[in-house]
């Protein structure tokens, strides 16, 4: 399944801004965090790949900490 979004492109006086927002469906499934830090890397001109850095602390998936279908 795949997740379509826009680039987005801000113009300033000195530079330009891009951007590629995340769909939330996407990050949840990736389960990304806030400040989290990850890399793009070019692998040709039609396929950009988004990696974590291998240093990250893997937290368990939502159910196992009590979230996602835990009931009251």
């Amino acid at each position: 399944m795949g997740y379509r979004t826009r680039v987005q492109l801000i113009n300033r006086k000195k530079s330009q801004q891009w951007y590629v927002n995340f769909p939330s469906a996407l990050a949840q499934a990736l389960e990304l965090e806030k400040s989290e830090e990850v890399e793009w890397v070019i692998e040709n001109r039609d396929r950009l790949i988004l990696r974590r850095r291998p240093c990250r602390a893997r937290r368990p998936p939502a159910a196992a900490r009590g979230g996602v279908g835990r009931k009251k």
